[in-house]
């Protein structure tokens, strides 16, 4: 399995790194496994959990003449300090200065989060595991060219070890536990950006909530499928 077993299982700030995959716009039109909003929508809440807890993160970015063109601005919004590895290969493992900087954070929990799942999610996942990293594959912010290809992918790794889990599952296992207030107000920001998770009942019975900015949406109108 991969899991640590110091970490009983579970995934902290401080035991992991986030490796954000290829997520560039022409990379996206291929995808059809997943709404390409909604999969821009997950992906955000992923970078804004390692954004809030200071997850060390690694960007990179597929150079070629069919997928040029840089990661979404949104995420190079959130780590305006990091700089988007380039490289040829379609397997980031292939990378020596990716690897050299996943290697520099001294984290050997990898969560992982790429398009397309069955290429650039797989081959990096794979390999790290042979190489002794324990791998945990962001299903939903990751999309697959179909959906029997993205799941076909997903299983592939898992029977190699690797573990599948979503944007928000990271999130609030980052969070733990709501008596830790420090990033409260910014996990709930993201969760309801996420989607309706917490109601108007849950708002009534913590008042302080309704401080948090109400500007962010909670529904997105999903693009058609090519």
């Amino acid at each position: 399995m991969s899991v640590n077993p110091s970490d009983k299982g579970l995934l902290t700030p401080d035991n992991c790194v986030v490796l954000f995959i290829d997520h560039q716009p022409q990379m996206f039109m291929g995808v059809a496994s997943i709404f390409r909003q909604v999969l821009l929508k997950n992906l955000l809440v992923l970078a804004n959990a390692a954004k809030i807890f200071s997850v060390p993160v690694v960007l990179t970015a597929i150079a070629s003449k069919e997928f040029k063109g840089d990661l979404f601005p949104e995420l190079l919004e959130l780590f305006p300090d990091e700089t988007p590895i380039k490289r040829s290969s379609m397997n980031s493992w292939e990378s020596p200065a990716f690897v050299a900087e996943v290697k520099k954070t001294g984290r050997r929990n990898l969560v992982i989060a790429a398009p397309w799942t069955e290429v650039c999610l797989a081959m990096p996942a794979l390999q790290a595991l042979t190489d002794g990293y324990f791998v945990y594959a962001v299903e939903d912010a990751s999309g697959g060219l179909s959906p029997a290809g993205h799941h076909a992918a997903l299983r592939r790794i898992e029977q190699a070890g690797a573990v599948s889990v979503t944007a928000l599952q990271v999130l609030l296992e980052f969070q733990r536990d709501w008596a830790r207030h420090e990033h409260c107000d910014e996990v709930i920001r993201t969760v309801k950006a996420h989607g309706s998770v917490l109601g108007l009942d849950s708002e009534k019975a913590r008042p302080e909530m309704s401080q948090i900015d109400r500007s962010i949406p909670t529904e997105v109108d999903p693009l058609p499928q090519i």
